[in-house]
């Protein structure tokens, strides 16, 4: 099942059942891609979903630490809710072993020797796995691996 009928077949479970949060979320994820198509002008690949789910997550975790700071519980609630939804829809998260285990393979295969080669290393590691790990985290071990 493609991601789209997968976004539709569970869009009209959440209507029949009036989930008026997950109905929401999927719509704005359903807009999120067609934009994306828009501007495509064609249709998204899976990678290209995963890249789109993934500045979701990453708007909705921003969100969070901002409505938290200014004391409205009533937002964050919300942005949570959407935040669990659009994680649904992601690839299984890496653990960190498999993380490292990437590097590792990155930076043997860049041949990188200190934290200058980093960029060498990003450059192969993130479209292998957006959506499966943090970047910032991935940047935070990446740079440890290449200073140690």
């Amino acid at each position: 099942m493609t991601f789209k009928a997968k976004i539709d077949q569970d869009m009209l479970v959440a209507a029949k059942a009036k989930d008026k949060v997950t109905l929401s979320a999927l719509r704005l994820i359903k807009a999120a891609l067609h934009n994306r198509e828009i501007d495509l002008k064609r249709e998204a690949n899976d990678s290209e979903f995963i890249q789109i789910l993934s500045g979701m997550v990453k708007q909705r975790r921003d969100s969070i630490e901002q409505f938290a700071k200014g004391g409205r519980t009533d937002l964050v609630e919300k942005e949570e809710a959407e935040l669990k939804i659009i994680q649904a829809f992601m690839p299984r998260p890496l653990s960190e072993e498999e993380m490292l285990q990437e590097i590792r393979s990155a930076i043997d295969e860049t041949g990188a020797l200190s934290v200058k080669d980093m960029g060498k290393v990003m450059k192969i590691l993130m479209p292998k796995l957006t959506g499966k790990v943090d970047g910032k985290l991935l940047g935070e071990k990446v740079k440890a691996a290449l200073s140690a």
